[in-house]
C-alpha cells in the first residue's frame, strides 16, 4: 500500500480504544492509535485524531464489564454532543495470554449485544507497530466500516462479460463443522452476497446453525406456518435478494452466480438438487414468475493435483518462488471428460508449491463459455479486501468461510466442553440433537463486512 490510496476510503468520526494487555502502558497504546490513525489517513480514509473517550485499561477477567463500560461512556459523550448514533469503531488490544479465547468473547459481545464494529490487535504487534502491520489493519478497518479497498477497472468501465451488462448478484456459501469428538455442536452455514453491482466489492453476510455435520445448507429458503398470517417465506437467499434490491435502487438481480465451498464429489447431486431448488423457491417467493438464470459452481481446495512449469529453467513460465504463474488455467486432459470443470491457480505462491483451486460448474443457465467464467473467477480473486494480492480461491467463497468461523465464536463457550453425560441428556426422543440457535448479529454490524 506504499504511495497507494483506497478506492473508497470511509470517514470515522467517533471511535474508542480499550486495552487488556498488562505489559503495555496506556501511553504505548495511545501512540499506537495515533500511528494507526495516521496510516489510515495516508491511505485515503478520514479518521478523527482524538478518540471519544480516553484509552481504557482493564484486566482480562473483567472483560465484559470493561467493554460495556466503554460502550456506555462513549454513548453518554455522544449524547452530550447531540449525536444520535454510536461508535463507528472500537479498537481492542487483546490480553497477553489466551488471546484466541478472549477474541471470541469480545466478538460475540460486541457484534450480537452491543452492536459495535471492533478491530482486535495482538499486544506484540501493538508494541512493534510496523508500517506494514498498520496498513494491513487499515485495509480491514476500511471494509468493516463500509468502505471499498479495491475495485476492478473493468467493472467500473462495464467491460466484464456476463457481469456488468445486467444487475448480477454473486453469492458465496460455506459450512463449517465442529471438531471431531464434539457430538453436540451444530454445523454453521454462512452465505455472503455482493451488494454493490457493478463493482462487486461489498458483501453482506448471513449465518445460521444447522444439524451436526450436515453439509446441505438447510436455511437457504424456509417456510413457516403462522396461525394468523398463513405461510411466511424466509431464508438466507430471500433476505439477501431483498437487501440487494434495496441497495441497488430497487433493481432485482437479473442473474445469479453462486460459488459453493467445501462440497465433496459424492455430494454434488444432493447439493445441486436441494440448494438450486431453494434458490429457485426464494426467487419465486419474491415475485410470481421471477426466475433469474443461475450458475452454480463448487470450489474445491482439498485435492491432490499440483501443477508445475514444463521447463524449470524458463523464467517466463514461473514466478519468484518457482511456482506456475498466477492466472494459469487447466481445463483439458486432467479434467472430467464430459463435465464443465477447471483448475485455476489465481495466486502467486509465497512458500511451497501452489495449490490450484478446482472449480466444478454443476449447473449453468447463464450459458457461460469456459473462457468467460474462468476470466471472471480469476478477476474476482484480485478484489479480496484483506490484502493487496490475488488470493487462491474466489473471494465470495473465502468470505463465507471467514463468516462461518466467526459465527463459531458466537456459540457459548461451555458448548465445546460438554461432557458425554450432558450430550446424552440433550438428545431428543428420536435420537437427534436439538440444534442450538446462533444469537442474532445486530443490524448496525450486519450491514458491513464485519467478518473481515
Amino acid at each position: 500500500m506504499n504511495n497507494k490510496r483506497l478506492i473508497d476510503g470511509v470517514s470515522i468520526q467517533y471511535w474508542a480504544c480499550v486495552t487488556f494487555a498488562s505489559r503495555l502502558h496506556p501511553n504505548d497504546v495511545r501512540m499506537f492509535c495515533n500511528n494507526l490513525v495516521g496510516a489510515c489517513n495516508d491511505m485515503g480514509m478520514q479518521i478523527n485524531g482524538r478518540p471519544c473517550v480516553d484509552v481504557g485499561q482493564a484486566r482480562p477477567d473483567n472483560l465484559e464489564a470493561a467493554l460495556r463500560n466503554t460502550h456506555r461512556q462513549s454513548a453518554q459523550m455522544l449524547a452530550q454532543q447531540g449525536v444520535t448514533r454510536q461508535l463507528d469503531l472500537l479498537i481492542v488490544v487483546l490480553p497477553d495470554a489466551n488471546a484466541s479465547v478472549f477474541y471470541g468473547r469480545i466478538k460475540r459481545l460486541c457484534e450480537t449485544e452491543l452492536g459495535l464494529v471492533t478491530q482486535c490487535c495482538q499486544p506484540k504487534n501493538v508494541f512493534k507497530g510496523g508500517r506494514q502491520y498498520l496498513q494491513n489493519l487499515a485495509l480491514k478497518i476500511n471494509v468493516k466500516v463500509g468502505g471499498r479497498n479495491t475495485v476492478l477497472e473493468d467493472a467500473l468501465n462495464r467491460r466484464i462479460h456476463l457481469l456488468t451488462d445486467l444487475p448480477t448478484i454473486i453469492f458465496g456459501a460455506d459450512v463449517t463443522h465442529p471438531a471431531p469428538g464434539e457430538d453436540a455442536s451444530p454445523s454453521i452455514a454462512a452465505v455472503v452476497a455482493s451488494m454493490d453491482w457493478p463493482q462487486v466489492a461489498k458483501y453482506r453476510c448471513l449465518v445460521s446453525s444447522q444439524g451436526h455435520r450436515e453439509e446441505i445448507i438447510t436455511d437457504l429458503f424456509t417456510q413457516v406456518k403462522d396461525p394468523q398470517k398463513g405461510l411466511i417465506n424466509g431464508g438466507m437467499i430471500r433476505e439477501l435478494l431483498v437487501s440487494f434490491y434495496k441497495a441497488n435502487g430497487s433493481r432485482k438481480p437479473s442473474r445469479i452466480i453462486f460459488y459453493r465451498d467445501g462440497v465433496s464429489e459424492g455430494q454434488f447431486s444432493q447439493v445441486l438438487l436441494y440448494e438450486v431448488d431453494a434458490i429457485r423457491k426464494a426467487c419465486a417467493s419474491l415475485e410470481e414468475g421471477y426466475l433469474p438464470p443461475i450458475t452454480f459452481i463448487v470450489v474445491q481446495k482439498r485435492h491432490h493435483t499440483r501443477l508445475f512449469p514444463e521447463d524449470h529453467h524458463a523464467h517466463g513460465q514461473m514466478d519468484r518462488s518457482g511456482n506456475i504463474l498466477p492466472g494459469t488455467v487447466v481445463d483439458t486432459k486432467i479434467c472430467h471428460p464430459s463435465e464443465f470443470d477447471f483448475y485455476l491457480c489465481s495466486h502467486s505462491g509465497i512458500q511451497g508449491t501452489s495449490r490450484p483451486a478446482h472449480y466444478h460448474v454443476l449447473f449453468d443457465e447463464n450459458k457461460f463459455t469456459a473462457d468467460a467464467l474462468q476470466t471472471l473467477t480469476y478477476k474476482l480473486c484480485y478484489t479480496y479486501a484483506r490484502c493487496t494480492r490475488s488470493v487462491s480461491i474466489v473471494p465470495p467463497a473465502y468470505y463465507a468461510h471467514l463468516a462461518a468461523f466467526r459465527a463459531r465464536h458466537y456459540m457459548d463457550d461451555d458448548l465445546s466442553d460438554q461432557g458425554s453425560s450432558s450430550v446424552a441428556s440433550s438428545r431428543m426422543k428420536d435420537g437427534a440433537v436439538p440444534v442450538k440457535q446462533l444469537p442474532k448479529v445486530m443490524e448496525s454490524v450486519k450491514q458491513f463486512m464485519f467478518y473481515c
